[in-house]
């Protein structure tokens, strides 16, 4: 984190950050100006903020394909991502051209990110249920409707844009943390690090589903309350992803399945390990698409979704061996 808070248009040392972060702290004196502004109110909060999203995201995803006993499960298959985006882009659409110069209607945009990820999380949520248990099956499905619906609403919105919205509502789209700041540390922290904090303590019971829902439910485990828990688990972490930098796609995907390479397939290390691995990944991966194009920048998920669609044909084509068996 100290590395990628020297990447910038005004390229810093390690020294001169940990020197502006003490500054910015009160607990550092004769140090540059500049450089207390530069990492105190810009790169701190860039670096902190990615390093949230990329564990939420990877928690997210842990719960995801815990929930679907599928390591190509993503918390996008429930629509919450795509529900986020699609609040975020009306907010744009009716507050945009005020926003700027209103202060206090700044917050409508990640607010209604957060709105629309809850929103949908509700619908399927209440879809799935069937004799007060929760249908996998059935919420899989509402997922797939959940996300047809938000991106028709998405064109229908970009449609009736302006140029300058559409702009916006493109950039939000491809995920970039370009409008960092400690208020939006602030404010979409805590439903991201609900995720992360809770997910291990459900490491047992997630254990046993992975035997199957009938042999968990035999083995005394509420199955019903379990599967609400990982989806409100992982609408928290996606709804606050979205609302702070928009839609960062397949960090959920990638994260877990690698933790797993390495700490093995009980939950208690892989929700442990996980968004530690996340939080690396996309503070790397911004710090990379401020670097490749500098002074200019990329929508970090760009590269996240470079990385992960190659990852996600490969575990496609080992799922499809494995059913094919040896030849």
């Amino acid at each position: 984190m100290i590395v990628a808070a020297t990447i910038g248009p005004v390229r810093l040392s390690t020294r001169q950050v940990v020197q502006g972060l003490l500054a910015s702290l009160g607990l550092a004196e004769g140090v540059d100006p500049v450089v207390t502004s530069v990492v105190g109110s810009i790169r701190a909060p860039r670096v902190v903020l990615g390093a949230l999203v990329g564990a939420a995201l990877a928690s997210a995803g842990v719960a995801m394909q815990a929930l679907f006993r599928n390591p190509l499960a993503d918390a996008g298959l429930l629509g919450v991502s795509s529900g986020g985006a699609l609040g975020s882009a009306l907010a744009i659409v009716v507050f945009g051209e005020v926003s700027a110069s209103i202060p206090a209607l700044a917050a409508t945009r990640p607010a209604a990110a957060f709105a629309g990820g809850l929103i949908a999380t509700v619908v399927i949520l209440r879809i799935g249920r069937r004799g007060g248990a929760a249908d996998v099956g059935i919420m899989l499905l509402a997922g797939v409707a959940m996300n047809a619906i938000s991106g028709s609403m998405l064109g229908l919105l970009s449609h009736v844009a302006s140029d300058a919205q559409l702009r916006d509502i493109t950039f939000w789209t491809l995920g970039n943390l370009s409008n960092a700041s400690w208020r939006t540390v602030a404010v979409t922290a805590p439903p991201m690090l609900a995720c992360t904090y809770l997910l291990p303590f459900f490491a047992q019971k997630l254990d046993v589903y992975q035997l199957g829902e009938a042999e968990a439910r035999h083995l005394g485990v509420d199955t019903g309350a379990l599967v609400r828990a990982l989806v409100v688990l992982a609408a928290l972490a996606v709804g606050g992803t979205v609302a702070a930098a928009g839609l960062v796609g397949f960090v959920g995907l990638v994260v877990p399945h690698a933790t797993r390479l390495v700490m093995g397939g009980l939950h208690r290390g892989v929700a442990i390990a996980a968004p530690l691995m996340g939080a690396l990944l996309l503070v790397v991966a911004d710090a990379v698409a401020r670097w490749v194009v500098s002074p200019a920048e990329l929508p970090v998920g760009v590269l996240t979704a470079a990385l992960g669609a190659p990852f996600f044909l490969v575990l496609v084509l080992r799922a499809r061996r494995a059913r094919e068996g040896p030849t």
